[in-house]
């Protein structure tokens, strides 16, 4: 019996930058709560065909599977919390910003 389809995100590395990217409705964004939640297997295959078909901005896309709570998705695997959050050989980029924006 096949596994139930359970809620996934599109993620891949921007191509130029690295960075990990999520898709939304419209488009990719740096941050994992505006990610576009895929509830539906055939619309997830078709948004991984989408996403693979842009091979000049994002390399690696995949869907990744999470949870949803208060309508923010949330990682289920350690692997894409550690993507989420951002490098961790120095202190730049989403890290940097968390701790500007907590001052």
């Amino acid at each position: 019996m096949p596994k139930p389809f359970t809620p996934k995100v599109m993620t891949a590395n921007a191509l130029l930058e690295g960075d990990v990217i999520y898709m939304t409705a419209t488009g990719w964004t740096r941050h994992l709560e505006e990610a576009e939640v895929l509830t539906d297997e055939a619309d997830a295959d078709l948004r991984l065909i989408e996403a693979q078909s842009q091979p000049g901005s994002v390399v690696g896309a995949y869907l990744a599977e999470v949870t949803v709570q208060d309508g923010v998705p949330h990682p289920t695997h350690f692997r894409e919390d550690f993507r989420a959050t951002g490098p961790s050989n120095y202190h730049h980029g989403k890290q940097a910003a968390a701790t500007e924006e907590r001052f």
